[in-house]
């Protein structure tokens, strides 16, 4: 066994949470390992989720697109599209990523462990690296980055050429005519979005009675219609039973005594955490059932020295916010003073048409008893939709009544996760910037999608000077 002593901290897994860590850390002037047991930088972000299926987004709705314009209308149908090339394209995106992610190790002198790492104490990470040969990190700090995998029961068998989940997804080899989703969350709006897109029927699962409820009401109404009229059934308020696969599809039973008959089965209800097999036992540390960790406001578990970050600790398990809490995070193992938290996270979901969201929904604030008013800018009458074409959306302001201040960004719509970002700015300024008349007072370029603001804050005007 090699015995490499004197780091500062080793980090296990490179996703977004442990990138950011190992970079503030080395910033900091610590002297940082990072242990990966892929022989590619990225994570699951980079290799299984967030890249892959974003760039997939952006082929579809191209292909979408192609279909709403005159000009282009008629020379490709989505059903001539196939999925494997597809992610071939997305391949591509992946491997320029994984080139990115490199160098930034390179330059910041992180020492990279490709290989199985477990952690023997608070002090000690071994790893058994790619090469056969065996590692033993001693270290004053150990970050738990490790990620989340995709959910699996017991009872549904994912290795049956037809089943598939978020990860495996991307390796079917095939473009099926209809398909079934289970489990309405995010991951599942948005690959059903794919599909349909494509011209494949789906079946979209939903053990809830509503889509993405932590949603503003009125967003999930109109997911809801943009999924159905293309060509999506959705089933709210639904739960399997059993799964029978054969040669030529998948049949889903459900407890209400349907059976939904497709081509393939995307499963798609929820994530775990990475922390199996990694040594948490030798600590005494217990995962949740989900396989999550608790931290402190220091993103520290109950052993000192030893923090967790990202998808492994749980909420929000977005990227952006990983990124941020392993960039707090380290900041504070460099500097030993209080650990900056992740608030006010923008929701980004990247269906077709796209959602984003940041600050308080309509119901919350009827729950609260807050007295608000709504600001509203439908895309179809902005200069900027029209011209692209884009006018199914709208941009809400929520805003308090007597101060005015912005409460809620929701946006629905074309370049809606770029969108939110204006909105999420103005909120986070200190009053009196933090309201409407930062929007009616600022001049925006015209014609563009972020003039919606200056239009909703003046339909938001027009309802309280009335």
């Amino acid at each position: 066994m090699d015995i490499s002593s004197g780091w500062d901290l080793v980090v296990l897994g490179s996703g977004p949470a442990g990138e950011a860590a190992a970079m503030q850390a080395a910033k900091g002037g610590l002297r940082v390992a990072m242990v990966d047991r892929d022989d590619q930088m990225g994570g699951n972000c980079t290799h299984w989720g967030t890249i892959p299926s974003k760039a997939l987004r952006h082929q579809v709705r191209q292909v979408v697109r192609s279909q709403r314009n005159p000009l282009l209308r008629g020379l490709i149908s989505p059903r001539q599209v196939r999925w494997q090339d597809l992610i071939q394209r997305s391949r591509e995106v992946v491997d320029s990523q994984v080139q990115v992610r490199t160098d930034f190790y390179v330059r910041n002198r992180v020492r990279l462990f490709n290989g199985q790492g477990r952690i023997e104490s608070a002090g000690e990470v071994r790893v058994d690296d790619q090469a056969g040969r065996q590692w033993s990190l001693r270290t004053r700090n150990i970050l738990i980055a490790t990620g989340s995998r995709p959910y699996r029961p017991a009872d549904v068998d994912f290795d049956h050429p037809r089943i598939y989940d978020s990860d495996t997804i991307l390796e079917m080899k095939h473009t099926p005519r209809n398909m079934i989703v289970y489990g309405a969350g995010v991951i599942g709006c948005e690959y059903s979005c794919l599909f349909t897109g494509l011209g494949i029927r789906v079946d979209l699962v939903n053990n809830r009675q509503h889509l993405l409820d932590f949603l503003d009401a009125e967003i999930s109404d109109a997911l809801s219609y943009h999924l159905r009229d293309q060509g999506a059934t959705i089933r709210h308020s639904e739960e399997y039973t059993h799964i029978e696969a054969d040669d030529d599809g998948v049949t889903l039973v459900l407890r209400s005594g349907k059976r939904l008959r497709a081509d393939a089965l995307m499963w798609s209800n929820g994530r775990s955490g990475n922390t199996q097999n990694i040594g948490l036992e030798n600590l005494g540390l217990k995962p949740n059932s989900r396989g999550q960790l608790a931290v402190d406001e220091r993103y520290q578990t109950e052993v000192a020295g030893v923090y967790a970050v990202g998808d492994v600790i749980g909420w929000p398990s977005l990227a952006s916010a990983s990124y941020d809490q392993g960039r707090f995070c380290a900041q504070g193992i460099v500097e030993g003073g209080p650990v900056k938290q992740v608030t006010d996270v923008p929701t980004g979901i990247y269906t077709i048409p796209g959602i984003s969201s940041v600050g308080r929904t309509e119901q919350e604030l009827t729950e609260a008893r807050v007295p608000y008013e709504v600001g509203q800018a439908f895309f179809k009458n902005l200069a900027r939709a029209q011209i692209t074409g884009e006018r199914v959306g709208m941009l809400k302001i929520l805003f308090h009544r007597e101060t005015l201040e912005v409460l809620g960004i929701h946006c629905f719509g074309y370049q809606a996760m770029e969108i939110v970002h204006v909105g999420q700015a103005v909120m986070r300024q200190p009053a009196p910037n933090n309201t409407l008349h930062y929007f009616v007072d600022t001049t925006f370029n015209y014609p563009t999608m972020a003039e919606g603001y200056r239009v909703a804050a003046i339909n938001g005007m027009n309802r309280v000077s009335r």
